[in-house]
């Protein structure tokens, strides 16, 4: 076997035809255990693409765990060709403590590609950097939305890439949105490696959501069939609308404190003036309608049942491209 046809990760050599599972060795507890996050490998013997699979980069995001723990769970990620690397917890300290951030109160996806002897969070960025995205020739990059804001299954990439706008539309997610990428993000730090990277949206903090689940692991046997990848056992199955491409979109902020109740559905089309959701007080003297700003897609809403004036209500497009 030639030196090429061994994938040497994380101290490890995995052998083409070989599962594996490494240990990603993050830090250690103030208790001075030992803090290893899995990393799960499985290689064909036909040679392929690497898919990089991720999730918890965020460690209240449960629904993106649930979604590449079914990936793995189900043999989804075991490739007719190539090879797929699952990572389903990045940031092990958030999810252990259910936090967003890491414990120095850092968000992961704003410190990469970090540094070696930086901050907790900057070093595990730089070894996730440095140790395990040279291999991959793509990433899925699982995400959930954040606090009380409930996100319609989504995929966002950057313009002017064909190749993701490709992948984007085989995942099948109900929207597809172009959004920048974030300075010091995994995705900009991908992108600045020359690896594309398909970020998907889906559900709420604290919260595992059957369609969310559903759509993401469907999805990424969708984008694994294109690339050749996936095991013929799996059948692929069509997504029922085409993508809706959002270009632009804005946030409708409540103009009032108050109880908060949404009147909409999330991936709703609205009109201009419609109401689509309520503030009122605990006294029964208020009741401020929320309405539409312009048409547009609804694929953001707070759940919050409590609001504070100037919080971020609903996510709906503003602009849509024609695909």
């Amino acid at each position: 076997m030639s030196e090429k046809d061994v994938l040497d990760i994380l101290g490890e050599k995995v052998a083409s035809g070989k599962s594996a599972t490494v240990s990603f060795n993050v830090a250690k507890l103030h208790t001075q255990n030992r803090i290893d996050v899995p990393v799960i490998i499985e290689r064909s013997k036909k040679p392929g693409p690497t898919v990089l699979i991720t999730a918890g980069i965020h460690g209240d995001e449960v629904n993106g765990v649930e979604i590449v723990r079914q990936i793995i769970s189900k043999g989804i990620n075991k490739p007719k060709k190539g090879t797929i690397i699952c990572v389903p917890i990045i940031n092990v300290f958030g999810f252990i403590h259910m936090d967003r951030e890491f414990p120095d109160g850092r968000d992961l996806n704003r410190v990469f590609p970090g540094t070696k002897g930086g901050s907790l969070a900057s070093r595990v960025a730089f070894k996730l950097v440095n140790e395990i995205l040279p291999h991959a020739d793509f990433v899925m990059d699982f995400h959930t939305g954040g606090a009380d804001r409930f996100n319609a299954a989504q995929v966002r990439i950057v313009k002017g890439e064909k190749s993701l706008k490709e992948l984007a539309t085989v995942f099948g997610a109900p929207f597809v949105l172009y959004s920048k990428n974030l300075s010091k993000s995994f995705r900009s730090t991908c992108n600045k490696l020359g690896i594309p990277v398909l970020l998907f949206e889906g559900g709420k903090s604290f919260n595992i959501d059957t369609t969310i689940t559903n759509t993401g692991v469907n999805g990424a046997k969708r984008v694994l069939h294109h690339l050749g990848m996936l095991n013929s056992k799996f059948k692929v199955s069509q997504p029922k609308k085409s993508c809706i491409f959002v270009s632009d979109s804005k946030w409708i902020r409540a103009n009032y404190s108050g109880m908060f109740k949404p009147t909409v559905k999330i991936n709703a089309y609205v009109n201009k003036g419609d109401v689509v959701g309520n503030i009122t007080d605990p006294y029964g003297s208020f009741n401020h309608f929320v309405k539409a700003p312009n048409d547009g897609y609804i694929f953001n809403i707070n759940e919050s049942p409590i609001i504070y004036q100037g919080d971020a209500i609903f996510h709906i497009s503003t602009a849509l491209i024609d695909d």
